[in-house]
């Protein structure tokens, strides 16, 4: 059995790769062997200190594999069931572990590990966006950033079946074409044009009612300003940096607008919440309205280079970590 830890913050280099043994599952946990990881953006946060944990500590948010043994209160799980899960306590980066049933959904039959490992973070953080955070309607157009990204192909996919105009925002060329194929009626290149300019321009100078971004620090003055009066901004990411302090009389209280900075905490934190997100979610791939193609697979021992990988913008749609 092996996992990944971290002893201090830091680049790509912290990772290390270590031999583990397990206990029993405790009496509301289950003992996982894990057959895919997803790799998710917000790791590199948590390895690099941006989000404060206590060390050591082990990372990774999601994976889906085969429950092997059962604590002595778990119900609704048993050994042999396919699941998947999203959310602390941190350490998906292994190839076994325990882990609290409260977090767990079963994959059901039809769908791959490995796509269900792909879509606990991504698929249910598109879910609360697009159902919870601002529920869109269908004739809707909206914005979302890194429209080319893991969860940004997902969401393209996902709000096109709501019947949504999408635009996306890419950071080269070669993205431009990857979110073309997801979902998205429009995509700006943002280094080559002022993507605000352009959004005003295909809604007749109206703008957006909600502008769902990911990037941060970029592209939140662009955000501001192809908002419509009472549109909302949705900041739930960092990729670009965090956002500087908000000088509310000068940027909210022009247009009226809202600002909300989600997490999946403050959406799935209820087995009724959970149950709900993921039930839709995989009726989304079992529909065929989301299709998920995995871009790249790493091994344990290669969680450094995915780390570069991942901060270096060379993943370009859903990757994984397969530990065996």
């Amino acid at each position: 059995m092996k996992a990944v830890e971290i002893n201090k913050t830091g680049g790509p280099e912290v990772l290390n790769v270590k031999e583990i043994s397990l206990d029993k599952p405790g009496p509301d946990q289950v003992t996982i062997e894990q057959k895919a990881i997803g790799l998710n953006y917000i790791d590199t946060y948590h390895r690099s200190g941006l989000y404060p944990l206590k060390l050591p500590i082990g990372l990774g948010l999601e994976g889906a594999g085969i429950i092997t043994d059962v604590g002595e209160n778990v119900k609704d799980f048993k050994v042999g069931d396919k699941i998947s899960y999203a959310g602390i306590p941190l350490g998906s980066y292994c190839s076994h572990r325990n882990y609290p049933t409260k977090n767990l959904v079963k994959v059901p039959e039809g769908i791959d590990l490995e796509i269900a490992a792909t879509l606990m973070t991504k698929g249910l953080t598109t879910f609360y966006l697009l159902h919870k955070t601002y529920p869109v309607k269908s004739g809707d157009t909206i914005l979302f950033h890194a429209a080319a990204g893991g969860v940004g192909q997902i969401f393209g996919q996902w709000a096109k079946s709501l019947g949504c105009t999408v635009i996306g925002t890419v950071g080269s060329e070669e993205k431009v074409n990857i979110a073309k194929e997801n979902g998205y009626d429009h995509v700006i290149n943002y280094n080559k044009e002022d993507f605000a300019k352009k959004v005003l321009e295909i809604t007749n100078g109206k703008g957006v009612p909600v502008v769902y971004d990911g990037v941060g620090k970029d592209t939140l003055d662009g955000s501001i300003e192809c908002l419509a009066v009472r549109g909302m901004m949705v900041s739930f990411g960092n990729a670009s940096g965090p956002l500087s302090d908000i000088n509310v009389p000068k940027v909210i209280q022009p247009k009226g607008l809202y600002l909300v900075r989600p997490s999946m905490q403050q959406y799935l934190s209820t087995r009724e919440e959970l149950d709900e997100a993921s039930k839709t979610m995989f009726e989304k791939i079992s529909s065929g309205k989301i299709k998920i193609k995995i871009f790249k697979k790493y091994k344990l021992e290669e969680v450094i280079k995915a780390h570069q990988d991942l901060e270096g913008r060379k993943i370009l749609g859903p990757a994984l970590i397969v530990p065996n």
